[in-house]
């Protein structure tokens, strides 16, 4: 077959139907595309007038009406911008997807000013035909000597145009809705969607119903408009109410003079806020309007934590707000809500392309005339403009944070429990959030008090130097610490790392070079302890306290994650569980060996347990009253904490536990002394249950078994 060129035919009778199909996923959208042809009239009108092509009657106000007809099943949308002649209609509204919006944007591009026009694609207008058999258009042009324009179709490849009967510059749009979209004559259900699309578009939109008995309001007389429909005048005389005159009797006071009132057919009230607070100066708005609009738009009467208002010229154009919400952590039914606006037309929620994914909890605003949107203005399209939206708001939250971190210390603190899952979460997932913000993380200890990283390890220096009766160093940024006598010395951590003492001794100028590298591999480490469970883990703390130790408190699931990638980012850092192993501060000085006491109790326990493979330590406790613990070890804890946070089950990989018995406890030692008694292998069971529970709730069946041997040991109490 020879080879052809030739040309894609597309037949409008063709594309109708699928147009009125499928042009947007929301079929009440289309009150949005009318309301936006509306506003594009007015913003053009107003373009001309400023170039001095037109000049506005007295009586103008810019406006948009929509009326609804259930009588007529219609609905009209009138506005009073720049109309158009019968070459223009036949021009922008029978030429698909020809936009009068982009030839008009062109046309003016050189003449200064801020382009506000919101449609590019010329399909809006298509729109109507999802919900209407019939449509019609009047208008009348600016232009002088222009004649009225009558045009309508049914939606199908014919149309009529001829004169028509309109009065006033602007067009009217009237659908005759078809009998799957009635509701949409429905003055309630077209407020709602006015609500939703329209609430913040730049020209004021009335909403009325056709043929509806006049309201009536009443105002004082000196509040008369000029504008104003006088129905009645009222006189109200003044009212007295009888008071004590402070003698025994009564007297008449004055509480209302009297005034002159009137009443008025009801002022029409705008359904929509042309001036959103984003449009403002963040100078210009006080603390309650931001509550306010949180509340008015989100629905939301928790207060939110704080706000991050928008303002960017360059660029890029952004206005916007963001909130952070007060939230609970209920981690799968968290969804924050981010409303995308283009020129104050809503486009859609939850755009996730402009906002990251660990931001999400956010809720707010964001108006970016610049976005690229696609032909339905409903979805973006990926490209590298979006990707700097993000970022620019991304760096703004973490200027948010650290700066309230840096100035307003207190209200950080205060927010910190509510937003720190988030804040950790960011850091893991994006490597310039997280150096934004590393020096801005938080630790909470046993009292309640916040420290960053850099603050909890000056602490515990500080902490070390008093408890050895050592003053604190002046720390440099050279790790150099000054004395009383101004000789610098190195400044030394108390680690979880033996070192050797003579270590220090055996150095010199002469070393060789490749112990710099050992010294580094062996740089010691600063231990810091921390909490999961206040509850659960309140053994381990009560011993903390009573050796005057400190640990910080992770309660959320994120933080197991975060931790690790705290250690892989500050080097000289570890953190260890509260309940990992027994610490030095918690065991009596100078230790005996313990093995023989060891083997014993090991061989004891393993028996009256009937677990061969039960590990048993023996510590000598300062704290005679703890008899018994249970500790895991770091890897094993981190490792079961995030198979939960991943959903899997962290039975399926059971951690070694240890079961840690205090030699200086009296039951401890009864066993000790009584191998073969009686009561010996309940007082083992009893011991290994009460060390279990202080880690974790027992199991129904060990439950039941240590509430009825509970009970047994009380009855030989009682005997």
């Amino acid at each position: 077959m020879e080879t052809k060129k030739g040309n894609l035919s597309i037949n409008s009778e063709n594309m109708m139907p699928i147009i009125k199909k499928w042009l947007y996923s929301d079929h009440d959208i289309f009150v949005r595309e009318m309301i936006s042809n509306g506003c594009d009239a007015i913003t053009k009108l107003h373009k001309i007038a400023l170039m001095g092509d037109y000049a506005y009657p007295e009586d103008h106000k810019d406006s948009i009406h929509v009326v609804c007809d259930p009588d007529n099943k219609t609905l009209a949308f009138t506005d009073t911008g720049l109309g158009m002649t019968a070459d223009e209609v036949e021009k922008y509204i029978t030429q698909i997807a020809f936009s009068g919006a982009s030839d008009f944007v062109k046309k003016y591009q050189d003449q200064g000013g801020k382009n506000d026009i919101i449609g590019h694609f010329g399909l809006g207008f298509y729109s109507a035909f999802m919900v209407a058999d019939l449509v019609e258009i009047d208008t009348l042009s600016y232009q002088k000597d222009a004649v009225p324009v009558h045009w309508e179709s049914d939606g199908m490849t014919d149309y009529t145009i001829g004169d028509g009967t309109k009065k006033e510059t602007g067009t009217t749009i009237i659908l005759h809705l078809n009998d799957e979209s009635l509701e949409f004559a429905n003055e309630y259900r077209v407020r709602e969607v006015l609500e939703k699309y329209c609430a913040f578009m730049p020209v004021e939109i009335y909403l009325e119903k056709a043929n509806a008995p006049q309201e009536y309001e009443t105002i004082d007389e000196k509040d008369l408009k000029d504008t104003d429909v006088v129905a009645e005048h009222i006189h109200e005389d003044a009212k007295y109410e009888e008071q004590d005159d402070g003698n025994g009797g009564k007297k008449q006071v004055e509480v209302s003079p009297a005034r002159e009132r009137v009443k008025i057919n009801k002022r029409p009230v705008p359904v929509n806020d042309i001036h959103p607070l984003w449009t403002r100066s963040p100078s210009e708005c006080k603390p309650e309007e931001y509550k306010d609009f949180y509340r008015k738009v989100f629905n939301d009467y928790k207060e939110p934590l704080f706000w991050i208002h928008l303002n960017m010229d360059y660029p890029f154009n952004l206005r916007g707000i963001i909130y952070f919400p007060k939230v609970n952590l209920d981690y799968d039914k968290l969804e924050g809500t981010i409303k995308l606006y283009n020129s104050q037309v809503f486009i859609a929620d939850n755009i996730k392309e402009v906002i990251p994914e660990y931001l999400m909890v956010l809720k707010g605003v964001i108006d970016c005339p610049d976005l690229p949107l696609n032909v339905s203005r409903s979805y973006l399209q990926n490209d590298g403009f979006v990707k700097k939206v993000s970022d620019y708001i991304t760096k703004k939250v973490c200027d948010k944070l650290s700066g309230m971190c840096k100035t307003d210390r207190q209200n950080y603190e205060k927010y910190w429990d509510d937003i720190s899952p988030f804040v950790k979460y960011g850091c893991l997932r994006d490597e310039k959030f997280d150096e934004r913000m590393n020096d801005f993380i938080l630790y909470k200890d046993l009292d309640g008090k916040y420290f960053t990283l850099k603050e909890l390890l000056d602490k515990e220096k500080a902490d070390k130097a008093s408890s050895s009766g050592k003053v604190p160093e002046e720390t440099f940024e050279d790790g150099t610490g000054k004395t009383e006598e101004g000789d610098a010395e190195k400044v030394e951590t108390e680690t979880n790392v033996s070192a050797d003492p003579g270590a220090a001794d055996e150095k010199s100028d002469s070393a060789p070079a490749e112990n710099a590298e050992d010294e580094k591999k062996e740089k010691p480490k600063t231990t810091i302890y921390y909490v999961t469970n206040e509850q659960q883990q309140g053994q381990y703390i009560n011993m903390f306290r009573q050796n005057g130790m400190d640990a910080v408190i992770f309660r959320h699931n994120i933080d197991t994650a975060y931790l690790s990638h705290a250690e892989q980012k500050n080097e000289e850092v570890k953190f260890e569980s509260i309940d990992a192993d027994v610490t030095a501060g918690m065991k009596d000085d100078g230790q005996a060996d313990l093995k023989a006491e060891t083997d014993s109790l090991t061989e004891i326990f393993r028996k009256a347990l009937s677990n061969d493979k039960l590990e048993v330590k023996v510590e000598k406790l300062k704290n005679a009253d703890v008899s018994s613990m249970m500790v895991m070890s770091e890897e094993s804890r981190r490792t079961q904490e995030m198979f939960r946070m991943y959903g899997m089950d962290p039975n399926a990989f059971p951690a070694s536990s240890t079961l840690v018995l205090n030699a200086n406890n009296s039951l401890v030692q009864y066993v000790l002394g009584h191998k073969d008694g009686e009561h010996t292998g309940m007082i083992c069971q009893q011991l290994y249950d009460l060390a279990l529970l202080a880690d974790k709730p027992l199991s129904a069946d060990a439950m039941t078994k240590f509430i009825a041997r509970s009970n047994e040991i009380l009855k030989l109490i009682a005997k």
